[in-house]
């Protein structure tokens, strides 16, 4: 068997170049229009990206937010409620001095043991009492009611203790009410509130 040599034709030969490079155009306008395609979407996908990212870091900052603003309402709340019991923790106290006889002693006990109950919870609540016989007068914390010339103690020093004071959390929900010492000789007046 012979092989016979096919010559090309020259119009057949054109015909399939003029195919081929047709061909070979389509396929590279779809590549252009493939690429496009990926890019755009690279492109959307990057900004869906941003957008998850800064909705989750606006959540976040929501989530706290919130959680911050309930610590602070809880705190106002308790405030609140604390504020409304200190009046009866003044009433045990004035109760408790004012009946020391004998015949009251199983009462007074009894309410001994009530207004100490009471004062702990309040203390693990955060309550702390001010009583601040002997300290620095200090206005944040204290409210003078009355002054005293005396040449024993410093000027400002807390004589007495009215009525103590009350603090939850840093915040005076009471000052206390004092008397305070004024030396004599002294320039420095001491405001009364």
């Amino acid at each position: 068997m012979e092989k016979k040599k096919i010559k090309p034709d020259p119009e057949n030969g054109a015909a399939e170049e003029s195919e081929q490079s047709t061909e070979a155009k389509a396929v590279a306008e779809d590549s252009a229009e493939i690429d496009a395609d990926v890019t755009k979407l690279a492109a959307d996908l990057d900004g869906l990206r941003q957008m998850l990212v800064r909705r989750q870091a606006d959540y976040e900052n929501y989530r706290k937010r919130i959680e911050k603003e309930r610590t602070e309402d809880f705190r106002r709340t308790t405030a609140r409620f604390i504020e409304g019991l200190i009046p009866i923790l003044d009433g045990f106290e004035h109760a408790l001095a004012a009946h020391k006889e004998p015949a009251y002693e199983g009462y007074r006990r009894g309410f001994e043991l009530i207004h100490k109950q009471l004062l702990e919870n309040l203390t693990k609540m955060g309550l702390e009492r001010l009583d601040p016989a002997g300290a620095q007068f200090d206005p944040h914390f204290h409210q003078a009611v009355d002054r005293a010339e005396t040449a024993e103690h410093p000027d400002g020093t807390v004589l007495q203790v009215f009525q103590p004071g009350y603090v939850l959390h840093g915040r005076v929900l009471r000052a206390a009410l004092v008397r305070v010492a004024v030396n004599k000789g002294s320039s420095a007046k001491l405001r009364v509130n």
